[in-house]
């Protein structure tokens, strides 16, 4: 990647600064951004946790967490040594008045209260208005802070403005950045670009040229340790209120008027309020979910869900879910959208498809099939669109071949697909909002998965069990099937 301006000199705060999100994600996006010359050499990396540890022994795990999730031919010692400089740690309970708020305030203390300060919550939502208040509490707000909320914002509608009421008392929304890693993703980021700089395709972007869109978020590992927070999440939750939601906007909603943030995040807003409701007593028409059972993924074994919780526990928990989403506007009347997620799925995949319709007529001996186009957000980033081309096979009647015109963006551009995180933590120095959620955003979501989530309390669409290693439970088929539509893996 070419060498960019840096952003302003900061102070990066992360609360919960031991976790796996800090060492697997945090980090190595700021050591390559610092690596890029885009992070100042007198930025600053304050780390916070409950852990007794000394500044040289975190700076010691941050070195180690690099190792590990960084490939070694990007790791330059020289550079690791300058940006393992830029650490500091501070043994601290957020969310505890008493705790030991004098150290960080006296590292914070060092600097003019003009450098830009971000706190990152690395934490249990359940915690943000309590870290927000002691921040509060300890004049450690200053006009240029800003706060990075991690999701899930709340567990529904009520408990979402719980938290953002909690931290709004401290922080404007304008200084409140809400995460969404799926948004810093560059495949994510360029269907602005795809449709908006391509009136190809812009042009073809309603009802009457599109039969369906898939959204697929599909993952072959399993809780990975994650188990308690999973199990009182859902893949509802997980995945399809923030991550797949947002997508869908961005795929559904109309032209902005600039690419201004509250442009874009206004045209997404609109799409959110078009959904067409789902009611409880309907959960089982639009929508189906699942659990993995004992199954086999790449060739192994692997336990079912219940297993990777430990022994002796049950749960209703689903780790897959389907389902139907219409938008009641102009442009997307009766065109479906199918949002789909899951662990120990077939194969890791996030995609969007877009299936335009079939011609009405042919005059071809055998009928061409319709045009697809295929957004791959991970992994092989890129486009592809499926065309009929001319059998070259020697015929004597003109038959029809498909075939992919394919675009895979690492190849095209030859430069590294940075992480989505990358980006996103630059922004908010940059005070850039764009790629994230605005509160009203989350309102909205929830207010659309509370009646799912209501439905199936009351059991109105019963968990299916569905082997890992498979593309999930028989009900995701059956979902498409009402309409004689298929899941992508089914048309090839």
């Amino acid at each position: 990647m070419a060498h960019l301006p840096p952003v302003d000199t900061f102070d990066y705060i992360v609360f919960g600064g031991t976790g796996d999100l800090t060492m697997r994600k945090l980090l190595p996006a700021l050591y390559y951004r610092f690596r890029d010359g885009q992070v100042p050499a007198d930025a600053r990396i304050i780390a916070t946790a409950r852990s007794p540890l000394s500044r040289g022994e975190y700076q010691d795990r941050a070195r180690q967490a690099l190792q590990e999730h960084i490939p070694p031919a990007s790791l330059e010692a020289d550079t690791v040594t300058r940006f393992i400089e830029l650490v500091h740690y501070v043994s601290l309970n957020g969310a505890e008045a008493q705790s030991n708020w004098a150290d960080l305030r006296g590292l914070l203390d060092q600097e003019p209260e003009t450098r830009i300060r971000v706190y990152y919550l690395a934490t249990s939502p359940a915690l943000y208005g309590q870290i927000c208040e002691n921040l509060s509490k300890q004049n450690l707000i200053t006009e240029q802070s800003r706060v990075v909320l991690e999701k899930p914002i709340g567990t529904d509608l009520q408990s979402a403005n719980a938290i953002n009421d909690s931290v709004g008392r401290h922080f404007p929304e304008n200084h409140i950045f809400r995460i969404d890693h799926y948004l810093g993703k560059e495949t994510v980021q360029n269907l602005i670009t795809l449709r908006f700089a391509n009136p190809v395709f812009e042009r073809l972007w309603t009802s009457d040229a599109i039969d369906y869109v898939q959204i697929t978020a599909a993952e072959t590992v399993g809780v990975e340790g994650r188990g308690a927070y999973y199990d009182r999440s859902g893949c509802l939750r997980d995945m399809i209120q923030n991550h797949l939601l947002q997508v869908l906007c961005l795929v559904a909603m109309d032209p902005p008027v600039s690419l201004d943030a509250d442009s874009v995040r206004n045209e997404k807003l609109k799409v959110l309020h078009a959904l067409k409701p789902i009611r409880p007593s309907d959960v089982a028409i639009y929508t189906s979910r699942g659990q993995y059972m004992r199954g086999h993924v790449n060739g192994q074994t692997v336990g079912s869900y219940l297993e990777d919780l430990g022994e002796g526990v049950t749960s209703e928990t689903e780790t897959f879910v389907a389902l139907k989403a219409e938008i009641l506007s102009w442009r997307w009347g009766n065109v479906p959208f199918y949002l789909r997620s899951g662990k120990r799925m077939a194969e890791k995949c996030s995609e969007i498809v877009i299936q335009f319709k079939s011609a009405p007529w042919t005059i071809f001996a055998n009928r061409p099939a319709a045009n697809r186009l295929v957004i791959r957000i991970q992994p092989d980033e890129g486009v592809m669109l499926s065309v009929s081309t001319k059998d070259p096979t020697p015929t004597d009647s003109l038959s029809l071949r498909e075939a992919d015109i394919n675009i895979e963006f690492e190849k095209a551009f030859n430069i590294r697909y940075p992480d989505s995180y990358e980006r996103l933590l630059l922004d908010v120095v940059r005070g850039d909002p764009i790629l994230f959620i605005r509160r009203d955003e989350v309102e909205a979501a929830w207010k659309w998965i509370d009646p799912i989530l209501q439905g199936w309390s009351k059991n109105e669409a019963p968990l299916e069990p569905y082997p890992a290693g498979t593309w999930g439970p028989e009900g995701a088929r059956n979902l498409l099937a009402q309409s004689g539509h298929l899941w992508h893996e089914d048309m090839k």
